[in-house]
């Protein structure tokens, strides 16, 4: 493994949401000890809330919260730093997600305010086109009076074959399965939306690498909802659910992000409230979750987390506190431990990390 990685970090930056942000942040990180040095500031970019790399990881994108826009930038190889290459529209309001498909030809987008899948074409130079197919999610509303008004797909993210897109929406409480149909250029409904629990409001999936196991983060009343997950129809089958908060804890918690380990024996979830992360372990036999302990993650409101280096750190970025704070993963328990290290950026809210 090279001696450092690069480290890209998006943050809110607008008065709307409050936010302390300065834009899109980028850092190298020494891969032994996990600290991270500065390197470059993008700060014309507006609320750079989510972040992915194409499957070549040679350009970087972000879309713009609370607006409608993505913006492609080229990684310098050697030196990590971005290059803004051009900007287009997703044909929506706040774009929360977005994916790119194997075959680095398709971009997927989920508008969340305007309840709305986006489909636009990915250029070799890295440029995005014209959005090519917009589709409306629709169903019953959920019975949250604020957070579910109508459908709000919240993330957009392939299952480890490429084939399918699942996407789970907050306002619905439905979780949705696509395809990309690559010749018409259209994304097509794999099937039956999956009713989940009244009021959970389904935020995001985490797969397991298998291929048959998904493990989806409920917004609204914090739990994980475990499925099976079958990789030639797309189709999900939910057989547990648990609880992402402590027992012990009685106050308001909103879940945010989810992940499953690369060795399949662990999943992660944050909780924004009791401003923790919850461990739990798989069971090899029947693939359902016990918890093995929350760690606090040192600051307020954990948006996103990610894990590095082998799995051996997990970055907790919490938003409303301005820190992102680094923790040790052992292997073996999956427990986390609080290391010595944190960084301060203004209203982080997601991390993406790049060995070269």
């Amino acid at each position: 493994m090279p001696a450092s990685s690069f480290v890209y970090v998006g943050a809110r930056t607008t008065k709307e949401r409050n936010a302390r942000g300065d834009g899109l942040n980028v850092y190298a990180m020494d891969n032994a000890s996990g600290a991270w040095c500065h390197v470059q500031l993008l700060g014309d970019l507006v609320n750079p809330s989510f972040l992915a790399f194409d499957r070549t990881g040679r350009f970087l994108y972000t879309v713009h919260g609370d607006l409608s826009d993505i913006t492609a930038m080229a990684i310098d190889p050697a030196a990590g730093t971005l290059r803004v290459i051009d900007r287009q529209s997703t044909e929506g309001k706040n774009p929360v997600h977005l994916a790119i498909d194997p075959s680095n030809r398709f971009m997927v987008v989920a508008n969340h305010i305007t309840s709305t899948l986006a489909l636009l074409p990915r250029h070799e130079d890295g440029s995005l086109g014209a959005v090519v197919d917009l589709v409306k999610l629709e169903g019953k509303i959920g019975p949250h009076r604020v957070e579910q008004p109508f459908a709000k797909p919240h993330q957009v993210e392939f299952d480890p074959s490429g084939k399918f897109i699942v996407v789970p929406d907050k306002g619905l409480d439905l979780v949705f399965t696509y395809r990309i149909d690559s010749e018409k250029g259209k994304l097509v409904l794999a099937g039956k939306p999956i009713q989940a629990r009244e009021g959970a409001g389904p935020r995001h999936v985490a797969f397991h690498p298998g291929g048959r196991l998904a493990y989806i983060v409920n917004e609204l009343d914090s739990t994980v909802t475990a499925y099976q997950f079958d990789p030639e129809t797309g189709a999900l089958a939910p057989f547990q659910i648990v609880s992402a908060v402590p027992d012990a804890y009685t106050g308001n918690s909103r879940a945010a992000e989810i992940a499953v380990s690369a060795d399949g024996r662990f999943v992660y979830a944050s909780n924004r409230g009791d401003d923790s992360i919850a461990a739990f372990a798989i069971d090899p036999a029947s693939s359902r979750l016990s918890p093995i302990g929350w760690t606090k993650t040192g600051g307020k409101t954990p948006r996103f987390f990610a894990l590095a280096l082998s799995e051996k750190f997990l970055f907790a970025a919490n938003e409303d506190t301005d820190t992102v704070n680094l923790f040790k993963r052992d292997a073996a328990s999956g427990r986390l431990v609080a290391a010595d290290q944190v960084v301060h950026i203004g209203s982080p809210v997601c991390i993406l990390i790049k060995t070269p």
